[in-house]
């Protein structure tokens, strides 16, 4: 059995990683290819990419039929990972993802409902890169290995929204376009973890760590632009920490299964804040963009099969809580995703290529009905509105190469 087990192995890192973000829960996307630690070789290298496309649109405004398409704008997720095998206990592999990111652009219905309570949001979006080093030490205790893992990481954070003014502005202009824009320097961040493997079973059990990351982007680098001038602006939020338990076992020559189960503090971001400089009353003051969040759960569970010595296949089933309470529509989602990989005779180098789709529950939030007070989260948005379940879609691919 070890034989053919660890063949799947081979190209399974890579295919699994595809075609599963449009399962993520609130603004997750990628994650660090640290995997990679565990793979033989000396010199291991595997570069994808993810293409995502979500189909989240209106159903209704304020309780009217809505015709606006769909406001969720597709994006693509790099990922890579290069290790290198220092000593016959102790691997380090550099790596590169987009670890949050959200993105959508409006309807004129959407805009105009937005402009009766002071403006209306065109588009707005957000993405968090990450440049990471992680290390792992491993020695041998009982039939297999024990892993201890650690490092560092780099999250930058880069939003921007653009919004409708009324002529109820101080500008006195109808219908002018502001953008707001804040860009933070890489903040730093660590992971921790401990595995177990049996490599001959290809048995391995492992717990991650991935700390929060507090962004404060000062004034040097935010800005609210107007057709008048452009306002200084500063803000402060938080992303999340996260714990991932993954298994993995043999069970049978030539099957694999697998799976994990993942919490994501999204609690800790209830709010946005961002003060915009400039004469009271208009700027000066602490505004909030909510959200309420409650702590995300992500579960998913696979197969994996060995057709043959080159080619090896697997699926697996997610589902996701939604993150949403009050000021938003993200909720449960269930994905099915699967993937292929395809290697060389001499096992050096390996394609993977995974689809996957991804249903996205409906729902629907209130309009506010109170006054927006700063520090006190209030339930609903600045419109009603409800949304029917959709569907997204993802296709991906990587290569990777070892010697």
């Amino acid at each position: 059995m070890s034989s053919s087990i660890k063949k799947i192995i081979i190209g399974f890192a890579g295919a699994t990683i595809l075609a599963t973000a449009a399962n993520a829960g609130g603004f997750s996307r990628g994650t660090a290819d640290t995997d990679i630690l565990f793979e033989d070789g000396n010199f291991n290298m595997r570069a994808g990419v993810t293409i995502v496309n979500p189909n989240v649109k209106y159903d209704t405004i304020n309780g009217a039929a809505a015709s606006d398409g769909k406001y969720s704008d597709s994006y693509a997720i790099p990922n890579a990972a290069i290790k290198l095998k220092l000593h016959d206990n102790l691997s380090c592999a550099g790596t590169v993802t987009q670890s949050f990111g959200a993105g959508a652009t409006y309807g004129p219905e959407a805009v105009a409902a937005g402009l009766l309570t002071g403006h209306g949001v065109k588009s707005e979006g957000f993405t968090s890169n990450e440049l990471g080093l992680t290390c792992g030490a491993n020695l041998a205790v009982g039939p297999g290995r024990a892993w201890v893992i650690g490092g560092l990481y780099m999250q930058d954070f880069d939003y921007s929204q653009t919004v409708t003014l009324n002529a109820r502005t101080p500008f006195g202009l109808s219908n002018t376009d502001a953008t707001l824009a804040f860009k933070d320097e890489y903040r730093l961040g660590y992971r921790l973890g401990v595995a177990y493997e049996i490599p001959e079973i290809a048995l391995r059990a492992q717990l991650l760590y991935r700390s929060e990351v507090h962004h404060t982007p000062g004034v040097d680098v935010g800005s609210f632009t107007t057709l008048v001038r452009a306002f200084p602006a500063f803000g402060e939020g938080t992303l999340p920490q996260s714990v991932e338990l993954k298994l993995q076992s043999g069970v049978a020559p030539g099957w694999l299964v697998f799976g994990s189960v993942k919490w994501t503090d999204w609690s800790v971001l209830d709010t946005l804040n961002y003060t915009i400089v400039g004469p009271a009353p208009v700027f000066g003051n602490v505004t909030e963009l909510e959200y309420a969040w409650r702590d995300g759960w992500t579960v998913s569970a696979g197969v994996g099969h060995q057709f043959n010595d080159n080619l090896s296949g697997q699926a697996a089933l997610t589902w996701d809580r939604g993150v949403s309470t009050t000021e938003d529509n993200l909720r449960d989602t269930w994905g099915l995703a699967g993937g292929v990989a395809l290697s060389n005779d001499s096992k050096t180098a390996t394609l993977s290529l995974g689809g996957g789709i991804t249903y996205l529950s409906g729902g629907s939030v209130a309009q506010q009905t109170v006054a927006h007070n700063i520090g006190t989260i209030e339930e609903g948005d600045s419109f009603a509105y409800t949304s029917k379940g959709s569907w997204a879609y993802a296709l991906g691919g990587s290569f990777k190469i070892k010697f």
